[in-house]
């Protein structure tokens, strides 16, 4: 099944999401295995505060984490129940909602991450 059909599936009750490429389920899709591979980075892991964007509600964003998909939703579930708050993971950066980058940072160190502080 190709993305340029219109209509076409994506999610099924019965496997979940379903790949835009091939029409399998995401679990047994095999067309996009680079964006199952780990991304590469730099090996500094980037902790910022952002309200841009967001009704001038601040969000602590975690970048550079060269994690597969799974391991970064793990830990991506680890630092919001930490922080009590909510958050997302999505295009391989962690978003967790309110201003907790010190208590953040903490954690990633503990988890053997070099992380820094970046922007303001």
């Amino acid at each position: 099944m190709k993305s340029s059909l219109k209509g076409a599936l994506v999610y099924s009750t019965e496997v979940g999401r379903i790949c835009s490429g091939c029409g399998l389920a995401i679990a047994q899709c095999a067309c996009n295995g680079l964006a199952k591979a780990a991304p590469l980075g730099d090996g500094v892991v980037r902790v910022s505060r952002q309200t841009k964007g967001r009704g001038g509600k601040s969000v602590t964003v975690v970048k550079g984490l060269a994690l597969d998909a799974i391991a970064l939703a793990l830990l991506g579930k680890q630092l919001r129940t930490a922080c009590g708050s909510g958050g997302t993971v999505k295009d391989g950066v962690i978003e967790v909602q309110g201003d907790h980058c010190e208590l953040v940072m903490e954690i990633l160190k503990k988890h053997g991450h070099s992380a820094k502080r970046a922007g303001g």
